[in-house]
């Protein structure tokens, strides 16, 4: 298990939120969202923070040619969310390794915390062999953290 790193639940604590909208399609039986609708939230917060960063997802793997695979995800739901919340998804990037990064996560609605998550990255080639980050990682991980 590559997962180390314990996610904040403060929003100050992380450079960068996104804002998401739930839909009545991802509620389930209980009405409430669903838990597998958690991991497409995590995955548009993580590419709009790439983004933010000036490093858009469909660049670095065009102009990197690399792929961040997700190696690992832990999501801990503290309260549920419910259809038509607006969840504020503050992100952040840390433990940087050579072909590893960690992303935790902070999922809020009007300040209340409603969970947190952390997705492990790994670094791939176009063939999905692993391969060295790209070299802007590092500056991306002290200027998140």
């Amino acid at each position: 298990m590559r997962l180390s790193l314990r996610p904040s639940t403060q929003v100050a604590d992380y450079p960068f939120v996104h804002r998401v909208r739930t839909r009545f399609a991802e509620t389930d039986a209980m009405g409430v969202i669903h838990h597998g609708a958690y991991v497409a939230y995590l995955e548009e917060a993580r590419a709009a923070f790439l983004e933010w960063l000036g490093h858009p997802y469909t660049e670095v793997r065009v102009d990197d040619g690399v792929d961040f695979s997700v190696l690992e995800l832990y999501v801990h739901y503290r309260h549920p969310l419910r259809f038509g919340d607006e969840v504020e998804i503050a992100v952040g990037v840390d433990r940087v390794t050579r072909a590893t990064f960690q992303v935790p996560y902070l999922l809020t609605v009007d300040g209340d915390v409603r969970s947190t998550a952390v997705t492990v990255h790994g670094s791939v080639d176009r063939d999905g062999r692993a391969t060295r980050l790209p070299a802007w990682m590092s500056d991306v991980a002290q200027r998140a953290g």
